[in-house]
């Protein structure tokens, strides 16, 4: 895993990573043809801090698009195996311009660079071999293979989700502050979403997101590192 040195368990390769998300964007994107923002200062902005984001990642090969769909209500962005990206207008107000755009976007940059989409499809298909061969060796297992399933859901596959969003909130980080941003923001942007929030969502344990608490907390500690990698970056003239 680059920046972290995780190792994690995926059975698929990264041209795997391309197919699975391009046949998948390209629906999408049909799906949401009437929302498409065509052109733009949202579409240059958010094609800008994805190109400058790319160049200092990881990157171990994809092809990497971005679109905007126009959705005021949608306070969201997502990158699918592969480096397929989307942005919903709801979730550029509270970027408040192209540095908390970077945060957003490092993160979802992370997400693909460490393949946690398909990492996650990996579990799934290992847990779910795992029960049925548990099923096939006890027929009172059998009868519960649905509550079975939902635990394994609960204790196993959720706590990778959240361990996923906190490594994505690290490589992210490092990649803006490589990229010249300054990764200070990330803090501030993560309280704004908690405010935008209100505080809401579900408890921590029940889900693949960490608490804002937590996550800000996490940021905080990695700003040291996050702030030598943005020096190194305003001394070799990548910051803006």
């Amino acid at each position: 895993m680059p920046v972290t040195g995780r190792s994690q368990f995926n059975l698929f390769d990264t041209a795997d990573d391309l197919a699975l998300g391009k046949e998948t964007y390209v629906g999408v994107l049909k799906e949401s043809e009437g929302q498409l923002v065509r052109t733009g200062p949202e579409v240059e902005l958010v094609r800008k801090v994805v190109d400058r984001i790319a160049a200092v990642s990881d990157d171990p090969g994809f092809e990497w698009e971005a679109n905007v769909i126009r959705d005021p209500e949608m306070v969201n962005a997502w990158c699918m195996p592969g480096g397929k990206i989307a942005v919903y207008t709801g979730i550029l107000p509270i970027c408040q311009g192209e540095t908390g755009l970077a945060v957003v976007l490092g993160h979802e940059i992370a997400h693909a660079i460490a393949r946690h989409g398909t990492s996650r499809m990996s579990q799934a298909v290992a847990t779910q071999i795992g029960l049925e061969v548990a099923a096939a060796s006890d027929k009172r297992l059998a009868q519960y293979q649905a509550e079975l399933a939902a635990a394994v859901e609960l204790l196993v596959l959720m706590p990778f989700g959240r361990d996923d969003e906190l490594e994505a909130d690290h490589i992210g980080l490092i990649y803006m502050a490589r990229a010249g941003y300054d990764p200070r923001e990330a803090v501030a942007f993560w309280r704004r979403m908690a405010a935008a929030s209100g505080g809401g969502g579900p408890p921590e344990f029940l889900s693949t997101h960490p608490s804002n608490e937590n996550r800000i907390a996490a940021i905080e500690a990695l700003l040291p590192q996050a702030l030598a990698e943005y020096e190194a970056a305003t001394r070799a003239g990548t910051r803006k």
